[in-house]
């Protein structure tokens, strides 16, 4: 069972009578898609796993050694 504001529950319903849509599949789909950014995000922080870690002190010094900024 999942409880929910009940100003958001309102703003559910209505979404699910505008695209004749039940609660279920609004949840389910919202709930996929955000199971799915995590997955997105987990695999990019893989990706950078292996770069290195920069201190930011020390690339606004380079940038302004280079005359980059």
């Amino acid at each position: 069972m999942v409880y929910f504001d009940p100003r958001l529950h309102r703003a559910l319903r209505q979404k699910a009578i505008e695209t004749d849509r039940s609660l279920s599949d609004l949840v389910n789909e919202a709930v996929k898609s955000s199971l799915a950014e995590d997955a997105e995000d987990l695999a990019a922080f893989d990706e950078l796993k292996d770069e290195p870690n920069l201190v930011l002190e020390d690339v606004v010094r380079d940038l302004k050694k280079r005359g980059k900024i």
